[in-house]
């Protein structure tokens, strides 16, 4: 059998604690973070980032650390460090038999009827099982195995203990030709249990199995049908920054590789003095006062400040990039250099005010919780939406599991005066409401979300940025899937501009390519236009209302043809998307910006 291995950055996202997830010859749910045990004869994987730490903080509360997850260990055999618990308890029968009409049908067992993990059937023979696809579920992440009995009888069912079976009475697999018979002739079609004015699932019991067995906690919303290997059974809630120096000064480096170990419980002067009397401490500090180092802390934890946005403080590194080296070093976590204008100055970058290139960048990707059937992001200014109710990852949350991505890319700044002139145009100011009104209709089915409406330049430089995304990676030599954005809408500060990037958990993370990419920006950005013209599901795209489409209501024109790219890409996941607000469409609105 296949080891089940699992990269440590899929443990953020797709597999994270919570995650239903196929082995070979099982079912499993990871465990939250009490299962994810750290080999004791090696120090504890921390991950250093204040900035970051400031925002959970301020979501979870105070004395978090964050940790890389824990890798196994080749030692005596093959040692997972991450649990993991079966799960559904409910299997079916790998035997299959005909009903006299023809119907496929296999028996729906529960794993303490097993004998050694095999199902004993009444030929006397022993068959293998799989576990059943169908689980219940709630918004607040909650999950359990389906009462079979009631679904089938009703909650008042007084059928006990004769079989049950899982019956196919058509070859598509749809809900309505999956039925479920018990042995006293009742059945009844899967399609009902996605029927929530049926409550067939009945109400949500609080199950937490990814906690522990039994672990409960308060609710009692209806349960809604889910399939366990369905794109929308797990959305990671996560908060990523891109590591940048808050002065670009060497001891702000310096502080934050110790803050950790030292400076993060520096609240006063008289901990700061204990602190700069370790022997450690006053070596990697040679040179520099007192005063400085506590400059330098109050730079990291954001004291000498207002609490920032996470994109105010990238957008201003970025934008204020040199031509000269500076105080950037090669060798550290940013290095960004500004490309002369001459080199990518064409007719269609005019309202383009600067290009940046990233040699060096490294973002640190944290998850805090998960939710079922709806993802969350993060604000315009890329902090966490307030309000959201998203699953644990721990009964007592101490650590969050993070990782660090090393990469490079390139960064577009757009004029503000060229965006706030395209905005007083009347065909923009009508694609407003037509997208304001789709954002309304989205509220409507969502009434405790607190996402607010984006507004047109994030949707204008959203779509800019995921047609250049498709463009780039054509060239780069790195696939679309590996590519990344950021995008930076701050209508208040006059902040706009796009970053391309790419990341992985290596010591180097970079190939070069997406840099010589940025050297013929203006190349890439003439392609991604033209691409954006026309879409292979034209006119239906281009003529897509998100006020009258209520499927779709965060998207303009944009489908899976033209704008869609893959979820890890986007950091909305794709929503807030509009190519029409980019370029002339076959629908000719008159609201694009590129002329």
């Amino acid at each position: 059998m296949a080891k089940p291995e699992i990269r440590a950055s899929q443990l953020l996202t797709t597999y994270g604690p919570g995650a239903m997830v196929d082995l070979p010859d099982d079912s499993v749910i990871i465990a939250g973070l009490e299962g994810w045990r750290y080999h004791k004869g090696r120090p504890l994987p921390i991950v250093e980032e204040p900035r970051l730490l400031q925002k959970l903080e301020a979501q979870l509360g105070p004395g978090l650390t964050l940790r890389k997850p824990p890798a196994a260990v080749e030692e005596k055999g093959f040692i997972p460090d991450i649990a993991a618990y079966r799960f559904p308890q409910w299997v079916i029968s790998k035997r299959t038999q005909k009903t006299k009409a023809g119907f496929v049908y296999r028996r729906l067992v529960h794993r303490r009827d097993l004998d050694n993990g095999w199902l004993r059937e009444d030929d006397g023979k022993r068959y293998s099982v799989i576990p059943v696809r169908f689980v219940r579920a709630c918004p607040r992440g909650h999950v359990g195995d389906i009462d079979w009995q009631a679904f089938v009888h009703g909650e008042e069912s007084k059928c006990v203990g004769l079989e049950l079976f899982i019956e196919e009475r058509g070859t598509t697999g749809d809900l309505d030709t999956v039925w479920v018979r018990c042995a006293c002739g009742e059945s009844r079609a899967m399609s009902a249990a996605s029927r929530p004015e049926l409550k067939a699932l009945l109400n949500c019991d609080g199950r937490q199995p990814w906690l522990g067995p039994g672990i409960r906690a308060k609710c009692g919303l209806p349960n809604r049908l889910l399939v366990r290997n369905a794109s929308n059974a797990y959305f990671s809630q996560t908060l990523s920054v891109i590591s940048i120096p808050s002065s670009g000064a060497a001891i702000d480096d310096i502080v934050t590789g110790l803050w950790e170990s030292y400076f993060k419980i520096v609240t006063d002067d008289a901990t700061l003095d204990v602190m700069l009397r370790v022997p450690g401490v006053q070596q990697q500090l040679d040179g520099y006062n007192r005063d400085e180092v506590k400059a330098a802390i109050d730079r990291i934890r954001g004291t000498s400040g207002e609490d920032r946005p996470v994109k105010e403080v990238e957008f201003e590194a970025l934008s204020k990039a040199s031509d000269e080296l500076g105080t950037d070093k090669p060798g550290g976590d940013f290095f960004a250099r500004n490309l002369p204008r001459d080199k990518w100055d064409d007719p269609w970058m005019a309202p383009i005010e600067r290009i940046v290139l990233a040699h060096r960048l490294r973002e640190v990707v944290a998850q805090l919780g998960f939710t079922r059937f709806e993802a969350v992001g993060t604000d315009v200014d890329g902090d966490l939406e307030v309000g959201v109710e998203a699953a644990p990852i721990a009964s007592d949350i101490s650590w969050l599991p993070a990782v660090e991505n090393r990469g490079e890319g390139v960064f577009i700044q757009f004029s503000a005066d060229a965006i706030e002139e395209w905005l007083k145009r009347k065909a923009v100011r009508d694609r407003d409401k037509q997208l304001q009104g789709g954002h309304t209709i989205w509220h409507e089915d969502h009434e405790k979300s607190s996402r607010e409406y984006f507004g047109l330049p994030y949707y204008m430089l959203h779509s800019f940025s995921h047609m250049l995304l498709t463009a780039i990676s054509m060239e780069c030599g790195y696939p679309p899937s590996s590519l990344k954005e950021r995008v930076y809408a701050r209508y208040s500060q006059r902040q706009y501009g796009v970053l391309v990037y790419t990341g992985s958990p290596d010591a180097e993370g970079t190939l070069g390519g997406l840099i010589e990419a940025g050297r013929r920006i203006s190349n890439h950005v003439k392609r991604a236009l033209d691409s954006g013209r026309l879409c292979s599901n034209d006119p239906v795209c281009a003529f897509h209302a998100p006020s009258e489409h209520d499927q779709l209501p965060l998207l303009g024109s944009a489908c899976h043809g033209c704008l869609l790219v893959a979820e890890t890409s986007c950091e909305q996941r794709n929503d807030f998307l509009d190519r029409s607000l980019v370029i002339s469409t076959v629908e000719r609105l008159g609201c694009e910006f590129f002329k």
